[in-house]
């Protein structure tokens, strides 16, 4: 029978055959522990499937709604081209900071702009001041604010732009229809709002692996 220590086991195998510059990553997380932030990073292999779709993709623009400590956006900017650039949307300075300073250490400075406050407060202003849409965008924030994220990320994105939406199946609580947790109730809305979206196609993953069982949103605009 599957276990989380099985899934773990697998992810390591995972990573040790596939994923490249483990150590600089790891010092990442090492850097967000000691900064005090939370260990709800995306995992390596995840990491590296965000990096692989990026590439896919052949993004220049990239938008992240959560930065945390920037070990996503390290991931996703690494598989920009000379001329690329992330934006990244994080509501907390001490977040902010940690990444300031793991983004930097990875040489990925001159790529990546943090933009600091709520995100429903930022994507306004980012509408005004952004001339070109965003070819490749990653949500993983604050779950209860799903449904306005989906919509601000389908406004801001180019025709043919992927989203990626992760952690949509807490552990499938996200079948609950009467759920009293905000952040269910706020994913059962993002997928409400996609179901009857006619400029965006989309599906969903169940997942298991060293975070335990949970599950992303992928998407294309039309």
């Amino acid at each position: 029978m599957s276990t989380q220590k099985t899934w773990t086991e697998v992810d390591d195998y995972f990573n040790s055959q596939l994923v490249q510059e483990k150590d600089a990553m790891n010092e990442v997380l090492k850097s967000n522990s000691e900064a005090g932030l939370p260990s709800i990073d995306v995992s390596a292999a995840q990491g590296k499937m965000l990096h692989v779709l990026a590439k896919i993709k052949g993004a220049k623009r990239i938008l992240e709604v959560g930065t945390l400590g920037g070990y996503s956006s390290i991931w996703l900017a690494s598989a920009l081209p000379e001329d690329g650039r992330l934006v990244t949307l994080e509501a907390s300075e001490k977040h902010a900071q940690a990444a300031r300073k793991n983004i930097e250490h990875a040489g990925l400075k001159e790529k990546v702009e943090i933009l600091l406050g709520p995100a429903n407060e930022t994507f306004p202003s980012l509408a005004e001041t952004e001339t070109d849409p965003f070819d490749f965008v990653f949500i993983d924030a604050d779950k209860r604010n799903n449904p306005s994220y989906i919509k601000w990320a389908i406004d801001l994105s180019a025709r043919g732009a992927c989203i990626v939406v992760d952690n949509v199946v807490r552990h499938g609580e996200v079948v609950v229809k009467d759920s009293q947790d905000s952040d269910i109730e706020g994913i059962r809305d993002m997928f409400d709002i996609l179901s009857n979206e006619p400029r965006i196609d989309s599906t969903a993953i169940q997942t298991v692996g060293s975070k335990g069982y949970d599950g992303f949103l992928l998407a294309v605009v039309k």
